[in-house]
């Protein structure tokens, strides 16, 4: 039990602005606890844009006001750590050079033009495509799915055999602490509660969110060496960003 407890504080800890105990120790086993599950430790922060939303809904602001507040919400409860993971990520592959040139600009963590850009255009892409799905009804049931999806990728991303690019981090000691099997559940489970949940269109925004994530993963393990915090909050962002996409594509035609 220490071990689950510790793990699911360190998901809680990191992954929202939460106040919750430190975890007592944070090895390889509580890290992997920690990804497994994330899509648990932020349901109160699905439930804070959901509810954002719903709100919004409720007293008729224009759908395009609704998204933004909303993406405003998620930004504000995770502490802007996935969105500085994506600037810092594409500032980093944007860099010419060698791996560890790479590494020590995301390390800076100043934004650059490219991160600034990458940041500009996901989340242009998160309000634009959850503001299309509010005017369409149903923003609650959209947002936390796509919560809890973006949050379920963190599982597979973290598996084992897929490298850390630098030794030192937290993004070090959760990079390949994950048991296949367990990535392998996390990514069953999830499918099958967006199927339910969202038909066709949960099914085909996870199918796209992976998608999204694995092109992300392969690109760092190409150009970083493998994978470091900052590339899990970007995948987490543009996982998001994707999931909400494809629900808009799954529309139907007016």
């Amino acid at each position: 039990m220490t071990v689950l407890g510790d793990g699911f504080r360190l998901a809680v800890g990191t992954l929202t602005v939460l106040p919750v105990p430190p975890p007592r120790r944070v090895s390889g086993a509580e890290a992997a606890v920690a990804m497994v599950s994330a899509p648990i430790a932020v349901l109160p922060v699905a439930a804070a844009a959901a509810a954002t939303a719903w709100a919004g809904d409720l007293i008729a602001l224009p759908p395009l006001v609704i998204a933004t507040l909303t993406v405003a919400v998620l930004g504000l409860a995770t502490g802007g750590l996935h969105l500085d993971g994506l600037a810092d990520t594409v500032d980093g592959l944007a860099t010419h050079g060698t791996r560890a040139r790479r590494l020590e600009v995301m390390r800076r963590g100043d934004v650059g033009p490219s991160g600034a850009a990458a940041l500009l255009l996901v989340l242009s892409a998160e309000v634009g495509a959850l503001a299309a799905l509010v005017a369409q009804g149903g923003p609650v049931t959209v947002v936390i799915l796509a919560v809890v999806v973006s949050r379920a990728a963190l599982a597979p991303a973290c598996m084992r055999g897929f490298p850390a690019a630098r030794s030192d981090g937290l993004g070090s000691t959760v990079v390949g602490a994950v048991p296949p099997l367990a990535a392998a559940l996390v990514v069953v489970v999830t499918t099958v509660l967006a199927t339910l949940v969202a038909g066709s269109g949960g099914l085909l925004g996870v199918a796209v969110a992976a998608g999204a994530v694995v092109a992300v993963l392969l690109v760092c393990r190409r150009k970083l060496g493998g994978s470091t915090g900052d590339v899990l909050g970007a995948c987490v962002e543009i996982a998001f960003a994707a999931f909400l996409v494809a629900q808009v594509s799954a529309l139907p035609a007016i």
